[in-house]
């Protein structure tokens, strides 16, 4: 077994309990805004603004640092128009055909059906997939640990960064995905797609559904000494 290396932790300086807190009201009144958002402004958006919050995202801790993810940004037109194509047609499977009764009322509030439009519309589109397993330096197929959850928790800061970089997103999750794969040239034997993120600027006037939140109080239980 190699022996473990080592460096010193990069931390921020101390900072009083008041200032602690203060950062943390501050950080949440922030995300308190974050919308998901299905109405967007085709202007265009940096390259470079994608790849900071992909590279963001990939600070994420992982099971074993295997870091088990990869990202496709897409902003080809024509490749927008057959990842639309594609997940409308299982969308509208899904709807008309697959979705329980139940599952459709809890979506009605939302307000969605099986078209959308918003993944040619937005300038970004970044498909996140889960990769099963890698290769080691000496070409060996290595076996990824907890691969769901590290990108899971890759994509919650890939969505952070980029709100807090002032961009809205919306997560979609056709299913089945496996047209990803296909489309974007990823390898179906050891990688599947884990979310579609729409991402890009809010269309003028773009309105949301009105929805509320779960207080604290009801997400939130305390085990203290």
């Amino acid at each position: 077994m190699s022996e473990l290396r080592t460096v010193p932790l990069a931390a921020s300086p101390p900072g009083t309990d008041e200032a602690l807190l203060r950062h943390a009201e501050d950080f949440r009144d922030r995300m308190q805004r974050r919308r998901t958002v299905r109405d967007f402004d085709p202007r265009p958006v940096p390259r470079g603004v994608i790849e900071a919050c992909i590279a963001a995202a990939g600070t994420a801790p992982s099971g074993a640092n295997q870091q088990p993810w990869h990202f496709v940004a897409v902003s080809d037109p024509d490749v927008k128009r057959r990842i639309r194509l594609a997940a409308e047609a299982e969308e509208r499977e899904f709807y008309e055909h697959r979705a329980p009764g139940e599952w459709l009322e809890a979506l009605r509030p939302i307000g969605t059906d099986w078209q959308k439009p918003f993944l040619e519309t937005a300038p970004w589109l970044i498909a996140i997939f889960v990769q099963k397993w890698g290769r080691a330096a000496d070409g060996r197929k290595v076996k990824h640990y907890y691969p769901g959850e590290s990108v899971g928790i890759a994509t919650g800061i890939l969505i952070t960064a980029l709100h807090t970089a002032g961009l809205a997103t919306l997560t979609h999750t056709p299913s089945p995905m496996g047209f990803l794969n296909e489309i974007l040239g990823r390898p179906a034997d050891s990688e599947r797609p884990f979310l579609l993120l729409v991402v890009g600027h809010p269309a003028a006037g773009a309105r949301v559904p009105a929805i509320d939140r779960k207080p604290p109080a009801a997400i939130l239980s305390w085990s203290e000494s």
